[in-house]
């Protein structure tokens, strides 16, 4: 029999789906403001994972991931727990906003303080409450609003256990990341936890294969840790390009953005990614690739300002250390 589990008041049985309202902080009016979360208990001690998501509030992708996740698992036929939290940022979801009201990106929060602000008491309650119980944890990701990602995993290629796993998910890419001081990810990390971050889609907009590449990888994992019965890993059949390096190609000008590659396509040295002009029709600018690579994200606004950032190419050979950039967020 694994230990009783108790969260946030909440006795979870074995062999059951529970769910929970995490209180946080209260409202203005009084009333509590929760987190929610679905606890599935399987009917043997196992593995404990945590599958979160809508750090950022307005990237949906990984809550339609989750919600699938979820409506797959029988606890009847699992071993071990999985603690899935749709919306970790529930009032920038309910707005429809990457950020807390008070403007603070809650994915630099980490780990948190129980009497600090409305961002750091929601990173605070889901570190104490799910990750500080967990063996492993999945966090779903899109781009930021105007930028579509291709359905990835974000982990320390040189972090060899962590690498297996994120190959184990099967996504279309792999691509290094380092570690950002304040992530959930960074947090997860420092206590022991390992964490693989998967980007798909854009903010707001549900994306069908993102989220088929997330629910499908999800499974995979679990099935690798014997949680779930399973058979060989989907998509083992299929490469999956590490890239161990990735860089952003921006605008030399502003004007209108047409792009003329798709995501995930390879590209080579000088081939033409997008094009800008002007709003008079004319001066149409080629936009090229400086060396070859895989379009791992791209923009998806027409508008574009001088040193806007395009595309997030990625190679898996590596790069020069002044050419490498964080693949989460274009640098300045």
């Amino acid at each position: 029999m694994r230990p009783e589990l108790s969260i946030a008041g909440t006795t979870v049985p074995e062999a059951s789906k529970v769910e929970i309202a995490i209180p946080v902080a209260r409202l203005p009016s009084g009333s509590w403001m929760t987190m929610p979360l679905t606890v599935v208990a399987g009917v043997d001690p196992g593995p404990v994972i945590f599958c979160c998501a809508a750090i950022h509030g307005d990237e949906v992708n990984g809550v339609e991931i989750i919600r699938q996740v979820v409506n797959r698992l029988d606890p009847e036929q699992m071993t071990g727990t999985v603690l899935a939290a749709p919306v970790v940022n529930v009032p920038g979801f309910a707005g429809r906003d990457r950020y807390l009201p008070d403007g603070r990106d809650l994915n630099r929060c980490f780990p948190g303080r129980v009497d600090g602000s409305l961002a750091s008491r929601f990173a605070a309650a889901f570190m104490t409450e799910v990750v500080e119980r967990c063996d492993l944890g999945l966090d779903f990701h899109t781009g930021a609003r105007g930028r579509s990602n291709l359905p990835q995993i974000r982990v320390a290629v040189d972090d060899a256990p962590s690498l297996r796993l994120a190959e184990i998910f099967r996504p279309p890419i792999i691509v290094h990341s380092k570690i950002r001081p304040g992530s959930l990810r960074g947090e997860a990390t420092r206590r022991g936890v390992p964490h693989l971050l998967f980007e798909g889609g854009q903010a707001g907009l549900f994306d069908r294969s993102t989220v088929e590449a997330g629910v499908k990888g999800t499974m995979n994992v679990l099935g690798h840790l014997g949680m779930i019965p399973s058979s060989p890993p989907s998509g083992m059949d299929e490469d999956v390009t590490v890239c161990r390096q990735s860089w952003w190609v921006r605008s030399p000008r502003a004007g209108l953005v047409r792009t003329v590659v798709d995501l995930g396509e390879w590209v080579h040295a000088k081939q033409p990614l997008a094009f800008v002009a002007d709003v008079f029709g004319g001066d149409d600018s080629a936009i090229e690739a400086g060396r070859s690579g895989v379009v791992a994200g791209r923009i998806e606004h027409a508008v574009v300002h001088a040193g806007d950032a395009l595309f997030h190419l990625g190679a898996i050979e590596p790069l020069p250390a002044e050419d490498d950039e964080d693949p989460e967020e274009p640098r300045d």
